[in-house]
C-alpha cells in the first residue's frame, strides 16, 4: 500500500510504501501482543488467535500494556515501512532511517496504516504471491521475498 503525507506539515509529500509481514511472522507478531495484553490483565476472550483476534479484541486494549512489552512489537512495525524516496522512480523504494520521517504524528499515522493493512483483510495491492517479479530495469533490491511491489493506490488521511 502507498501512502502519501498530505498533512501540512514537513513530512508534506513523502511517499511511504507499506508492506504485509508474511503470515507467520504476523501471527507471532499478533501472538506476543496478546500474551502482552493478557499479562496486563486485559480480558481476553477464550478463542482470541492472531491479527483476528488482536482485530476483535480492538485496538484500544493495547494502551493497557506495558510499554517495555510493547516497545519491540512497535519497533518490528517498522519493518513494515519503506520510503519512495522519489516519485518519479516508483519502483525505488528504501528502508527508514532515523529522519525520514520529521513529525510524530506521521509516525502514528503509519503506525495505524501497518495495523489496517494487517487488520483489514483486504488486498489493496493484489493478493499475495510468494515470489515477486520486479519491472525490467527496476532496483528490487530493497524488497524481501513475498512483498509486492508498490500499487498506484493512495491512502488519504481519513
Amino acid at each position: 500500500m502507498t501512502v502519501v503525507i498530505d498533512d501540512d506539515n514537513r513530512d508534506k509529500g513523502k511517499t511511504f510504501v507499506l508492506t504485509e509481514m508474511p503470515a507467520a511472522q504476523a501471527e507471532k507478531w499478533a501472538l506476543r501482543i496478546i500474551s502482552a495484553m493478557a499479562r496486563a490483565g486485559v480480558e481476553l476472550p477464550e478463542d482470541v488467535q492472531g491479527m483476528a483476534g488482536i482485530a476483535a479484541i480492538g485496538l484500544h486494549a493495547l494502551s493497557n500494556i506495558n510499554f517495555y512489552d510493547v516497545e519491540p512489537l512497535l519497533d518490528e512495525m517498522w519493518q513494515c515501512v519503506q520510503i519512495m524516496p522519489d516519485t518519479r522512480h516508483p519502483s525505488i523504494v528504501r528502508p527508514l532511517v532515523d529522519n525520514d520521517i520529521e513529525e510524530v504524528q506521521t509516525r502514528l499515522r503509519l503506525r495505524k496504516d501497518v495495523l489496517e493493512l494487517h487488520l483489514s483483510f483486504s488486498t489493496p495491492v493484489g493478493p499475495s504471491t510468494s515470489e515477486t517479479t520486479a519491472p525490467a530495469g527496476s532496483d528490487n533490491t530493497s524488497m524481501s521475498p513475498g512483498q509486492s511491489a508498490p500499487s498506484s493506490h493512495r491512502a488519504r488521511r481519513r
